[in-house]
């Protein structure tokens, strides 16, 4: 399975985290990829990326910037380094010579330009401190008192059925809720 991923990989321009391991980059234990996610192949030795970390879907995590090699023939080059307990949501770009502390949650969509402080929640372009982690955890907390909370027979893991996602779908009509 591992050759046939790779060839895929390789057919779509992109880098599996193995070989870009191989290359030099530094992944803690349970590390998730999920799709499109770019590792900046080109530099991926100067990016580390601490224990639980999720990157979601088509986030870019960038070690070089070469907006300055046609005027002055060099492209800057910078570290990332992401600390441990870390979700990254989807489409956000992390540019190079940027930290990341623990415990930290980046909203889909954010720009992160500039080191981001230990526990807490930011989002936006550039991305800005929304609320610390626990502040932003009493209120999710809060809100499952009265929002629907589902177990995991309704995921894909479970095999869903059909009467259950719809009761999901009616149930979601004008809320969030949470599941398992």
């Amino acid at each position: 399975m591992g050759i046939l991923k790779e060839i895929v990989y390789r057919l779509r321009s992109e880098y599996t985290t193995e070989k870009l391991i191989k290359m030099g980059l530094k992944v803690g234990k349970n590390f998730s990829r999920l799709n499109g996610v770019i590792l900046d192949p080109s530099h991926c030795w100067l990016l580390e990326i601490g224990d639980n970390v999720t990157i979601a879907p088509r986030v870019h995590i960038l070690c070089h910037d070469a907006s300055t090699k046609g005027f002055l023939n060099y492209t800057k080059i910078g570290r990332v380094t992401i600390g441990n307990n870390v979700f990254i949501g989807a489409e956000s770009v992390i540019l190079p010579n940027t930290k990341i502390g623990n415990n930290v949650i980046i909203g889909a969509n954010s720009t992160v330009t500039k080191d981001i402080p230990d526990g807490v929640v930011v989002a936006g372009n550039p991305a800005r401190v929304i609320c610390t982690i626990e502040e932003y955890l009493q209120k999710q907390t809060a809100q499952m008192e009265t929002c629907p909370v589902y177990d995991e027979g309704y995921t894909l893991r479970a095999d869903i059925t059909e009467e259950k996602k719809q009761e999901q779908k009616e149930a979601l009509k004008d809320s969030w809720g949470y599941v398992d």
